[in-house]
């Protein structure tokens, strides 16, 4: 991924919490907690990841726009863009 520093570091950190959030998720079911907190925490899972894509997408939109991380690919299409940010519907 390329992009500014701050951006970068703010998808690795939400990407960090959402390691962390999973990690507790597969203790619970080990140690047998309840159906209702297993489900809360992978919901939290869930929508770290999501807003870590949206952030990657938002952040890399005008590169993948324009030009590619080693500068000789094409540009991406509008259908390929919108297929890359649907993915993460």
């Amino acid at each position: 991924m390329v992009g500014d520093d701050e951006s970068i570091a703010l998808v690795l950190n939400r990407l960090r919490r959402a390691q962390g959030q999973l990690a507790g998720v597969i203790s619970m079911i080990e140690q047998g907690r309840e159906c209702k907190d297993v489900v809360t925490q992978l919901a939290a899972v869930s929508k770290a990841l999501d807003r870590a894509g949206f952030k990657i997408v938002a952040s890399g939109l005008r590169e993948c726009l324009t030009e590619t991380a080693e500068g000789n690919k094409e540009p991406m299409t509008e259908a390929e863009l919108e297929k890359l940010f649907l993915a993460l519907a």
